[in-house]
């Protein structure tokens, strides 16, 4: 699997510069063109999905473990086209998914909290349940909100990831083991 990542470093640079360039684009117009972003995310997903699947098949020739790789690349073709022909369905979904989940793990954080001694830290699963629990609310209450955060969120997602990509490439350019 080395060799193949290696042998094709300036896929995962590819990878790495549109991921920031999609991080870009969530941080300087994320109120502006938040359907742009969500299609410019779908788009992103298409093309990474594409190269997982380039990468895949590659390592397949190679008789190396490939099946992760094509999971990955057709999940992200999928998730890519949905997003594509639905992108106000699909970004409506993602921002209630978003909530109830915040909702569900905040109570599960709250209750766990219940159980947990004080002098294990039984504070900061009050505090991280309560804020889940009230943020998961707020966004069911005000989705336009939570559609802003979860821009700069997936942007900061995007940059990190954008930014270790890059690395991991340079990396195996110049023969550096990961």
């Amino acid at each position: 699997m080395n060799q193949v990542l290696a042998k094709n470093w300036w896929a995962l640079a590819l990878r790495g510069v549109l991921a920031i360039l999609f991080a870009i684009t969530a941080f300087v117009m994320p109120g502006l063109t938040l359907g742009l972003l969500l299609l410019v995310f779908g788009v992103y997903l298409v093309v990474d999905g594409i190269f997982a699947l380039i990468a895949g098949v590659r390592a397949a020739e190679r008789h190396e473990r490939w099946g992760m790789l094509a999971f990955e690349g057709l999940v992200d073709l999928a998730a890519g086209v949905v997003i594509v022909m639905w992108p106000a369905p699909s970004l409506l979904a993602f921002i209630y998914f978003a909530a109830f989940w915040a909702i569900v793990t905040g109570s599960a954080l709250l209750a766990s909290a219940i159980r947990l001694h004080r002098e294990h830290g039984e504070w900061m699963l009050l505090v991280s349940g309560g804020l889940s629990l009230i943020w998961g609310v707020l966004v069911l209450l005000f989705p336009a909100a939570g559609v802003l955060v979860w821009a700069w969120w997936i942007g900061t997602y995007a940059l990190l990831f954008g930014i270790s990509m890059i690395v991991l490439s340079l990396r195996l350019k110049n023969g550096i083991a990961p």
